[in-house]
C-alpha cells in the first residue's frame, strides 16, 4: 500500500522531530551539532522554513518550524541530511543511514499550542536529565528566547511576541512560563501526537482540518456503514 504523503498546510506551525537509527547518536561532540545547526540555518533560508524553537538531543532532534509553502520543510530537511549524513559518517568512518527513517510532523492548532509545545521541546535535557536547567544545555533555543544570547537560526514567532512590549519583558514572560514547567497529561498528549503524525489540537481543531484539507484524521468510526433496511417488495 502506498503510504501517504504529510499533511503540509503553508504558514501553519509544526512540530518536527527526528531520531537517529536504533536510537544511536547523531551528535558526539560540539563539532557535531555546530556543524548542523550551520547547515540547517542555510537549508531553513533557502526553502523558506521559519525555525521558532529548536534542540538537539544526542540521538535525536526537535524542530518548531513554519514553512512558507507546502514543500519547503521536507527539502530542507532531505538538504541537511544530504550533508550531514556524509560529513559524520566520513567523520566517524561510519557507514549507511544515520536517521530513522522519515522525519515525523504534528502541525499545531497556533493559538492553544505553540507555546507550550516550544516549552515542551526546550524542557526536553531537563526531561531527559542531561541538564538541570534548560539555560544550562547549549543545543537549543532557550538562550535566544530568555535573552541569554542572540541565535540567527531563531526566527521568533508573533505569539512570543505578544508576551511583551519589549524584549525585556518578552524574554521575562517567557522564562516564566518555562519555569511553570508542563504537566504530565501536556507531554503525553505532545509526544502522542508527534510520534504519531497526528495534529496537535483538540478534535474540533482536527475535524475543521479535515474540512479544510479533505484528508482524514480524527480516527474512523469502528464497525460496518450503517445501511437502513429496506422492506421486501409486496408479492404478486
Amino acid at each position: 500500500m502506498a503510504r501517504q504523503s504529510r499533511l503540509i498546510v503553508p504558514n501553519q506551525p509544526y512540530h518536527v522531530i527526528q531520531r537517529g537509527n536504533d536510537r544511536q547518536p547523531i551528535f558526539r561532540e560540539p563539532a557535531d551539532y555546530q556543524r548542523f545547526l550551520m547547515w540547517l540555518k542555510e537549508s531553513a533560508r533557502f526553502y523558506e522554513v521559519a525555525i521558532h524553537a529548536y534542540v538537539l538531543m544526542p540521538n535525536h532532534l526537535h524542530l518548531l518550524v513554519t514553512p512558507a509553502n507546502d514543500t519547503g520543510l521536507a527539502l530542507m530537511m532531505q538538504k541537511v541530511g544530504r550533508f550531514y549524513v556524509p560529513w559524520f559518517n566520513h567523520k566517524y568512518e561510519r557507514t549507511g543511514g544515520l536517521f530513522e527513517g522519515r522525519f515525523r510532523t504534528s502541525l499545531i492548532d497556533t493559538d492553544r499550542y505553540f507555546l507550550t509545545c516550544s516549552r515542551y521541546i526546550e524542557l526536553n535535557p531537563v526531561r531527559a536529565h542531561l541538564a538541570p536547567a534548560p539555560g544550562e544545555y547549549p543545543w537549543s533555543s532557550y538562550a535566544h528566547h530568555a535573552g541569554v544570547r542572540h541565535d540567527a537560526l531563531v526566527t521568533e514567532h508573533m505569539l512570543y511576541w505578544g508576551l511583551g512590549n519589549t524584549p525585556f519583558q518578552r524574554e521575562a514572560a517567557y522564562i516564566d512560563l518555562i519555569q511553570q514547567g508542563l504537566s504530565a497529561e501536556e507531554v503525553d498528549f505532545i509526544t502522542t501526537s508527534i510520534l504519531k503524525n497526528q495534529p496537535l489540537g483538540s478534535d474540533a481543531f482536527k475535524a475543521e482540518l479535515e474540512r479544510k484539507t479533505r484528508r482524514q484524521i480524527l480516527p474512523a468510526k469502528r464497525g460496518r456503514p450503517f445501511s437502513p433496511k429496506i422492506p421486501p417488495l409486496p408479492q404478486p
